[in-house]
């Protein structure tokens, strides 16, 4: 039986809210008596309708020119008519940017099968194919464990973001996978996936008809203000003003120019500052309780570079100004400051209604059983207060004050119940001194 003759038109263009700093995608516009063939073909290359005369191709990995390429190609071998825009055909001729792609020691081809299996991962849990359980933070990258809804050995351990995302690790067991996950990531493990890339949210908008923003960051129900972060040198400032002010505070010397340690006079409290911190991840604080001068650490915080000055003197001067016995729940300041609570299985998250500000508490973590940080995302936090088992209640709601006055909401009266604090005892762990 013949084919009906290929009798349309398909005219490529880049999407109109293009920008050099994101692709946007490659709009199709199709015409003609056969134009519903010539949709089909698109749709089996990856295309998505916009309306019934448009589609659209969006990628994670960038490749839209070679695949609109790819797409003219077939479509003129099967007789239509296509017509490529200059912009677009500017695109598809210019040199490959291999900087952006990381893969070392690949030939062109290697490099986009691998960003194609990406851009599958990508498109499977856009989908809903892949269903994410948990995601964590690990190091710079970003890892996940999710289950694809069919096939076998489909629960799998992804690694990375965007074009760099790939499957680590295939299970046969769902609960097998999320185990070893927990396992691995037991203190930065968070339910569901992890918060959309600038990158998947451009996509995203464009693939559903939507005006794409760029590096947005924005809560569907509140905008987000910028956290409030300490300025470059703020600390080293702070640093000698505090031993200035408080000579019950002793500074030591090291061995090193790069790092100096203040004890307090009582030698229950020490701090450890590196001068060397510059990235945001980076530790500039360490502070540490013991039980008495000769004592087991009792609990100890990580401070990053960035993280705002009241919050450190908060952590230094609790042992001079502690709360009348009987303050309630660590975090009620920050509740009274209109923060809003999300419970889950295995943690708490406290944020900020203007997104400056996160108190999350994951109450079977050893190390960073609570952490404060700046922004609404610990995965894109600015800063980070970190604090392990067995920190004291005392210090937890005096810097529930701080970080509530710094959220832009004035922390309310201290309470005085006659009852014992609410929150679950906590033992000291047995550790040696910071240095």
């Amino acid at each position: 039986m013949p084919y009906a003759p290929a009798d349309a038109h398909i005219h490529f263009s880049l999407h109109p809210d293009h920008h050099p700093d994101h692709h946007p995608g490659v709009i199709a516009t199709t015409s003609g008596p056969t134009a519903d063939a010539a949709r089909s073909h698109l749709h089996d290359l990856g295309w998505h309708s916009t309306n019934p005369t448009t589609m659209v191709l969006a990628r994670i990995d960038h490749e839209e020119p070679y695949y609109t390429t790819t797409a003219t190609e077939l479509l003129q071998r099967y007789g239509f008519t296509t017509e490529i825009d200059p912009a677009p055909q500017a695109e598809i001729d210019a040199e490959w940017v291999w900087e952006s792609y990381r893969f070392p020691g690949c030939s062109r081809e290697e490099v986009r099968e691998r960003t194609a299996a990406a851009q599958h991962i990508h498109d499977d849990i856009n989908d809903g194919h892949l269903i994410i359980h948990l995601h964590a933070g690990s190091g710079h990258n970003t890892v996940a464990v999710g289950s694809y809804t069919a096939g076998v050995r489909r629960h799998v351990h992804l690694h990375g973001e965007n074009h760099l995302r790939l499957i680590r690790a295939r299970f046969d067991d769902e609960s097998e996978a999320i185990a070893e996950f927990q396992r691995r990531y037991t203190a930065t493990a968070r339910p569901g996936p992890a918060p959309l890339t600038d990158l998947e949210k451009t996509v995203r908008q464009v693939l559903r008809g939507q005006t794409p923003t760029s590096g947005s960051t924005k809560s569907t129900d509140t905008a987000p203000t910028t956290p409030p972060t300490a300025a470059p040198g703020e600390h080293e400032e702070f640093l000698a003003s505090f031993l200035d002010d408080n000579p019950q505070w002793e500074k030591y010397r090291t061995w090193s120019d790069e790092t100096t340690i203040v004890s307090h006079e009582n030698l229950t409290v020490r701090a450890e500052f590196d001068h060397e911190a510059r990235h945001r991840t980076d530790t500039a604080w360490t502070i540490a309780e013991y039980n008495g001068p000769v004592g087991e650490r009792l609990w100890h915080a990580t401070v990053t570079v960035g993280t705002p000055v009241p919050l450190i003197q908060t952590l230094l001067q609790h042992v001079d100004a502690p709360l009348p016995v009987g303050t309630t729940e660590a975090y009620e300041p920050l509740r009274d400051a209109g923060c809003r609570p999300s419970s889950h299985p295995t943690w708490t998250s406290l944020r900020a209604p203007n997104n400056t500000i996160t108190l999350d508490h994951v109450p079977h973590a050893s190390d960073d059983r609570w952490t404060l940080c700046g922004g609404a995302d610990l995965d894109r936090a600015v800063w980070a207060i970190r604090l392990s088992a067995g920190v004291s209640h005392d210090v937890l709601t005096q810097l529930a004050r701080t970080a509530a006055a710094l959220a832009g909401s004035p922390p309310a009266p201290a309470r005085r119940a006659p009852g014992v604090s609410q929150l679950p005892a906590t033992f000291p762990q047995p550790r040696g001194r910071v240095r």
